[in-house]
């Protein structure tokens, strides 16, 4: 299992959403497919062709527990993730 495998089934899991690690977040969304644009402290996170947007800030080196929470919610409404993936 890669750590991009673990930090999805971590995400998907939804029990260490305050414990998660901002730059992991940051790589797992760019190899979605997402575009990044930083305003700021704020990394907004885009998906070509769709209305798909994403807002993330640091909390120190971890994501935000409730920003977490959100991109999880985005990748499993949208599907976003191959079925070996999830």
């Amino acid at each position: 299992m890669t750590k991009q495998d673990k930090l999805i089934a971590r995400i998907l899991r939804g029990q260490s959403d305050s414990n998660l690690k901002f730059d992991d977040i940051r790589k797992l969304l760019i190899q979605l497919g997402f575009i990044e644009r930083i305003r700021g402290s704020h990394h907004v996170f885009v998906m070509p062709g769709s209305d798909i947007l994403i807002n993330l800030q640091r909390d120190g080196r971890l994501a935000k527990a409730y920003q977490v929470r959100q991109v999880r919610e985005t990748i499993t409404s949208r599907g976003l993730l191959d079925k070996e993936d999830a």
